[in-house]
C-alpha cells in the first residue's frame, strides 16, 4: 500500500478538481483519482452560474473565466452570422430562463452584476486542471476504484488501470464521480428520488436546413422541446416519449436525427454528428453528504434535469462549502463535528434546486394543463417581485444558510467588491486567492482587527471605511457582522469557524 494521504478524491470534472484546490490551499495532501484518461470534452453545461464562477474567481480564475466566455462569445457571433439571429441585444437584456420562459430580466435582480458566465463546462474543467497542476495536486488518470474500506481512523482504497493497481490509504474519501457515483453505491449512501420519465440530449451536429429550426431559444411543440444553438451545432432536445431503453449505448446520428424530425416537426437531416450524449430527468438527492470517512460533492449526491444549468453551479458550491471545512479539521484546528455543517447547509440548496427543476418540466410537458399553468408562470414574470424571486432561485442568490442570526446578511455568499487594502483596485476576491477567510474592518481604532489576529493566522483583517463590519468564511459565507463600530459577537464566530481546537 501506497504511503497515504489526507484526502483522496475520486472524480476531476470541475466538482472535483476545486474541491482539491480548496483543500490544497487549506493545507490538505490530496490524490485525485480520474476513470477518464482526458479533460471530457463532451458539450455540457454551457454556462456557470454565478456562485460557481465567483467560486472560481476567489481562486485566481478570474481572467480564465473571462477569456472562455470571450471565446464563447465569439461562437454566438458566428452563429448569428450563420443563421441572422439576434442574440447579443437579448442577452444584454435577460439572463437566464425558467422551464424555457426566457424572462429573467436583468433590471429586475437585486445584484444584476452578478451573472451567470457563458463559460463551457469543458472549459471550466480545462482552466481547473491547469490551476490544480499550478499547485502540484497529484492527478492520476485512466483509474478506476475497484474497492475500499473504512476504518474509525481513515479509508484503505484500491485501484487499478490498464497498467496497474494499487491501494493507497487516507483520512477522507470524496466522491465527485457523477450522477451513477460508484463510491456512493459502494459506501451505502441511500439516493430517494423520482423514477425517469424522459429524454434528454445535447449535441453538436451538422444540420442541413438549420434555419428550419429558428427561431433561436426555446422551442415548445406537441412531441417535446427543442432548441438550437446559441452557438453552431448546438443542439439540444426534451423527448417526452420516456426514459432512454438504454443510457449507455452510443449516441448515434440515425437516433438524433429520428428524435429532431419527431419532435420540430422539421423536414431536416442530420449530415454528421460531432458529439452526443443522452440522459434521463430521474431527481434524486442523497439523505446525507457524509457516512463516516466518505464524503460526497457535485451529482454525487444529487441528480435532476439541467434547466437553467443550475448543475454545475451547485456543484461547485458543495466544493467551496466543503473543502475549506475539511482542510481545518485535518489541520486540527476545528472537530470532526463541524462537517455536519456541509450537510445541513447544503443539502435544503440541493433540495431547493431540485423542486424547481421538477417544476420547469411540469411547465414543458404539451399538455394542456401544462401549458395553463406555463401562462400564468409567464404572466408572474412580468411583475418584478416575481421575476427577481425567480431570477435569485435559479442564479443561487437566494442562499441563505442558517447560522443561528437575525441579520439578514449573516448566511449570505457576498459578492466580489471593492475594499481598500492599500492596493488601487484591490477587491475582496483578490483578497481571497490564498484560501483564507476575510474580515472586513469598520470597528474603532481596528478593534476587530485585533481580536481576529490575537486568535488565527488563518483570516486576512482588512480595515474599511464603512461598515459594517464583516467576518467572512473562504467560501464567502458572511459568518458575523456587526451593527455599529463593535465586535459583539465576534469572537463566538471565530470559535465557530475558525478556531475551536484552537
Amino acid at each position: 500500500m501506497e504511503k497515504s494521504v489526507d484526502v483522496v478524491i475520486v472524480g476531476a470534472g470541475p466538482v472535483g478538481l476545486l474541491t482539491a484546490i480548496e483543500l490544497t490551499l487549506g493545507g490538505a495532501r490530496v490524490l485525485v483519482l480520474e476513470r477518464l484518461t482526458g479533460v471530457n470534452m463532451i458539450m455540457k453545461a454551457m454556462s456557470v452560474g454565478p456562485l460557481g464562477s465567483e467560486a472560481l474567481t476567489r481562486r485566481g480564475l478570474g481572467a480564465a473565466i473571462a477569456a472562455a466566455e470571450a471565446s464563447t462569445l465569439a461562437a454566438m457571433d458566428e452563429f448569428t452570422k450563420q443563421t441572422g439571429a439576434e442574440l447579443r441585444g437579448r442577452a444584454s437584456k435577460y439572463s437566464g430562463h425558467f422551464g424555457g420562459l426566457s424572462l429573467i430580466r436583468k433590471d429586475a435582480q437585486k445584484e444584476p452584476e452578478r451573472r451567470p458566465r457563458l463559460v463551457r463546462q469543458h472549459d471550466v474543467e480545462i482552466m481547473l486542471a491547469d490551476r490544480a497542476r499550478a499547485l502540484g495536486i497529484e492527478l492520476r488518470r485512466g483509474c478506476d476504484v475497484t474497492g475500499f474500506v473504512q476504518r474509525t481512523d481513515g479509508v484503505d482504497l484500491e485501484w487499478a488501470s490498464p497498467t496497474a493497481a494499487g491501494s493507497i490509504s487516507c483520512s477522507y474519501l470524496i466522491a465527485c464521480d457523477g450522477g451513477r457515483s460508484l463510491i456512493r453505491k459502494m459506501a451505502g449512501f441511500d439516493f430517494p428520488g423520482t423514477a425517469p420519465t424522459s429524454t434528454f440530449y445535447q449535441v453538436i451536429a451538422e444540420i442541413d436546413h438549420p434555419d428550419r429550426l429558428l427561431p433561436i431559444g426555446w422551442n415548445r411543440t406537441a412531441a417535446g422541446v427543442f432548441a438550437y444553438g446559441p452557438v453552431p451545432g448546438r443542439l439540444f432536445m426534451l423527448d417526452f416519449s420516456g426514459p432512454p431503453a438504454d443510457r449507455q449505448a452510443p449516441v448515434a446520428r440515425e437516433e438524433i436525427e429520428a428524435v429532431l424530425r419527431r419532435i420540430s416537426g422539421a423536414d431536416v437531416r442530420v449530415t454528421a454528428l460531432e458529439s452526443g450524449t443522452r440522459w434521463a430527468d430521474n431527481t434524486r438527492l442523497v439523505d446525507t453528504y457524509r457516512l463516516g470517512r466518505v464524503l460526497l460533492a457535485g451529482d454525487a449526491a444529487h441528480v435532476h434535469s439541467p434547466f437553467g444549468g443550475q448543475g454545475l453551479n451547485l456543484g461547485l458550491a458543495d466544493a467551496a462549502n466543503l473543502g475549506w471545512k475539511l482542510a481545518a479539521i485535518i489541520r486540527g484546528e476545528m472537530p470532526e463535528s463541524l462537517l455536519d455543517t456541509y450537510t445541513a447547509e447544503r443539502r435544503p440548496v440541493a433540495k431547493a434546486v431540485l423542486a424547481n427543476t421538477l417544476a420547469q418540466i411540469a411547465i414543458l410537458r404539451p399538455d394542456p394543463q401544462s401549458g395553463a399553468m406555463r401562462d400564468i408562470v409567464a404572466s408572474l414574470m412580468q411583475f418584478d417581485d416575481a421575476n427577481r424571486f425567480i431570477g435569485e432561485m435559479m442564479s443561487g442568490l437566494s442562499i441563505r444558510y442558517d447560522l443561528g442570526s437575525e441579520q439578514d446578511q449573516v448566511g449570505r455568499l457576498i459578492g466580489d467588491r471593492p475594499v481598500s487594502n492599500g492596493d488601487a483596485g484591490a477587491s475582496l476576491y483578490d483578497a481571497m486567492q490564498d484560501g483564507k477567510g476575510v474580515l472586513l474592518d469598520a470597528s474603532g481604532g481596528s478593534k476587530a482587527s485585533r481580536l481576529v489576529a490575537a486568535a488565527t493566522q488563518r483570516i486576512r483583517c482588512i480595515a474599511v471605511d464603512a461598515g459594517p463590519s464583516m467576518l467572512i468564511r473562504p467560501d464567502a459565507c458572511v459568518a458575523w457582522t456587526a451593527e455599529d463600530r463593535g465586535t459583539d459577537g465576534l469572537e463566538e464566530a471565530l470559535q465557530r469557524w475558525f478556531l475551536s481546537n484552537g
